[in-house]
């Protein structure tokens, strides 16, 4: 699992079968220290997530099998919320 930060909503008007009704979220991935470590993403959210929530993301296989139905096609899933991180209530 990796840590990241929801940016704000995708809106996608089309989607394959297994994916309707699901919501989308760009994010971005962080460190432990909260630093932006890489580009903008976009996931699927599994655990009803909202922008500015730092959250922990899973990719490839990991991220498909996160969903329900299983193996959806997917890089990237939101499968929690971070509540507390080093410490520190977030």
């Amino acid at each position: 699992m990796f840590l990241g930060r929801v940016l704000g909503n995708v809106v996608a008007s089309k989607k394959c079968e297994g994916l309707i009704g699901k919501t989308f979220y760009l994010f971005e991935p962080l460190n432990e220290k909260k630093e932006v470590i890489g580009d903008p993403m976009v996931a699927v959210d599994t655990v009803s997530s909202r922008e500015g929530d730092i959250i922990a993301w899973v990719a490839s296989r990991e991220a498909s099998l996160a969903c329900d139905p299983w193996f959806v096609p997917v890089d990237a899933a939101i499968v929690a919320i971070i509540d507390q991180l080093n410490g520190e209530n977030l």
